[in-house]
This record gives structure tokens, sequence and C-alpha cells, in this order.
């Protein structure tokens, strides 16, 4: 496709920023406390978002392989922060629920990464804030409605 040269500029300026937010990523991550790698972290955020859920889904909605989330589901559930129950749907299946645990250890992990993004943007104003957070909201909305027209 032919762009004008304004517009390709644009948009190799935003994929750059895009591509750096991977070093905020990993500032996040090392926020994180030993006993809870991002994986796990991500686990218990997305059983808490969604419910009590198999396996399949977890795998779905982190976009990983079924091994890799295995993985991570095992060190939620050895730690007590996740219980797997029969599914009533299907004998043979497991669903994952969140325990007290896992939301009390879910309450740690957001006053830790809230307190490093403070740390971090004190300097910024909350006008900036507000709309790093708005545009950063509309950004993964914006994908979210690519994946949907292409499903």
């Amino acid at each position: 496709m032919g762009y004008p040269m304004e517009t390709r500029n644009r948009y190799e300026n935003l994929a750059r920023q895009v591509s750096a937010i991977g070093a905020v990523k990993r500032g996040m991550a090392r926020s994180l406390p030993a006993d809870c790698p991002s994986g796990s972290a991500v686990v218990l955020a997305l059983l808490k978002r969604h419910g009590d859920m198999r396996m399949s889904r977890v795998s779905e909605l982190m976009a990983v392989d079924m091994s890799v989330s295995s993985r991570h589901v095992a060190h939620t559930v050895d730690r007590g922060w996740v219980e797997r129950l029969p599914d009533p749907g299907d004998k043979r299946s497991r669903l994952l629920r969140l325990t007290d645990g896992g939301r009390d250890k879910l309450a740690e992990l957001d006053r830790r990464l809230t307190a490093m993004l403070a740390r971090n943007l004190a300097g910024w104003s909350d006008d900036d804030v507000d709309l790093l957070t708005t545009l950063l909201a509309r950004l993964r909305d914006s994908f979210g409605d690519c994946r949907a027209h292409h499903a």
C-alpha cells in the first residue's frame, strides 16, 4: 500500500514507541514479588475478571500454548491462590477458581503496581496520567475491534 510519507512516518514513530512498551512491562514485572511471576499474576487477574473457567479458556485468554498456561496455573494452585474443582458440565474437566488467598495476592500485586507507577510517573501531571490512561484504553479497544472483524 502506498501511504503518504507523513502518514508512514507517523505510524513508524508510533510503532517504535509501542515496541518500547516492553521496557515498561519489564519494569512492572520487576515490581512483582518473587513468589508471583507475571504469568501467575495474569492467571489470577483473568480468574478475577472472568470468573471460574477451564484451563483451555485460560490458554485462549493468555494467547499461549496449553503447556505454558498449565505451568502458570500449577504455580498458582501450589500456592493456594487457585483451586481446581470438578466441572459440573463435564466430569472429565476441571474448573479453575480464585481462592481467598488468590484475592489477597491480587490485592498485594495491585498495591505494588500502583506504587511503582506512582513512583515512576511522579513528575507527570494528573492530566497527563489521565490522557495516557484514556489513549492506552483506546489503543487496546482499537485492536479488540480489529480482532472481532477478522474472527
